[in-house]
């Protein structure tokens, strides 16, 4: 029962100091003409009045501004019971308010120091997460860069690639018909398949993607957290890599024939050997995208 008691207080104060404070001077202001017309209602002989003294609506209310202010000049008394509990009523709700009033300052007060405690404790965490953010970004952009390298050779045929290695976004499903040769980039070294190039860069590069998550708040950069995870989900979800590095030359050749002689809708459901390339269009199409998202927010945070 006393824990009830207890909790039901605590709850009333909570309330009570969440207030603003204007509110509590605002009704102790309406205090002092709202008793002014009790007291000019009372019946006469209440109040010792002093020479002189008036008793319309003015006098009563500035005896009510003196009353309620615990000022007391004594010059209007109050005489009999009902003048004395009025002007007690009046005294004793004008110091009820006066401390609500007192109480919700402090409160406000103390919302503001949280507040800007918090602020601060917010601005140290984006300037530690910038700086993680900042050290990473160099070897990310690395990534990102080969990455889209290797989407670049995999959708130019070979006779296209020029010096300049250049991602087209709009790339046609036809400009896949090379996946299969090397990538002929600078980088790469290998003689290696373009199409298992880009498979080990799309690793490397969702592991980066990844780590960063792990390592950066990337909360206080949504677009950058949003194509981070989006690269990383569509790679954990693409599912025909083995299909695409696992075939004899005579087959790669035949389906590099086939890509270049593909028209119409990309519906590949006739033709199984054609599905993981589809499906690769489609996977290029969006981490591409989101890697060229992250590639230029990336280069802005590190300015």
């Amino acid at each position: 029962m006393l824990h009830f008691i207890s909790a039901k207080i605590r709850h009333y104060f909570h309330v009570i100091s969440n207030i603003r404070p204007i509110v509590w001077i605002g009704l102790y202001i309406c205090l002092v003409p709202i008793f002014a017309v009790i007291y000019n209602m009372m019946p006469e002989g209440q109040f010792r009045i002093p020479d002189g003294g008036g008793v319309d609506f003015g006098s009563w209310l500035y005896y009510s501004i003196v009353t309620i202010t615990t000022l007391g000049f004594g010059d209007y008394t109050p005489m009999h019971g009902l003048s004395q509990t009025v002007t007690a009523v009046e005294v004793m709700c004008g110091l009820i308010f006066l401390g609500f009033f007192l109480n919700a300052v402090g409160s406000m007060k103390s919302e503001i120091d949280l507040e800007s405690e918090a602020e601060k404790q917010r601005a140290l965490h984006s300037r530690q997460e910038t700086e993680k953010l900042q050290k990473s970004t160099p070897s990310v952009l690395h990534t990102l860069n080969l990455y889209l390298a290797y989407c670049y050779a995999v959708t130019t045929p070979e006779a296209r690639r020029a010096d300049e290695v250049h991602y087209n976004p709009d790339f046609t499903f036809n400009d896949m018909a090379e996946l299969f040769k090397p990538s002929g980039l600078p980088a790469d070294r290998t003689r290696l398949a373009a199409v298992t190039r880009l498979m080990h860069s799309a690793s490397q590069t969702s592991l980066a993607l990844d780590s960063l998550q792990n390592r950066v708040d990337l909360t206080l950069w949504p677009d950058v957290l949003e194509d981070c995870f989006g690269f990383v989900a569509d790679y954990q979800m693409f599912s025909s890599q083995d299909d695409l590095l696992t075939h004899e030359e005579k087959d790669a050749a035949a389906i590099s024939a086939k890509i270049a002689a593909w028209k119409g809708d990309l519906d590949f459901s006739s033709d199984p050997e054609l599905q993981p390339v589809g499906e690769l269009y489609y996977f290029i199409k969006k981490t591409a995208g989101y890697a060229l998202n992250l590639e230029t927010r990336l280069t802005q945070l590190a300015q």
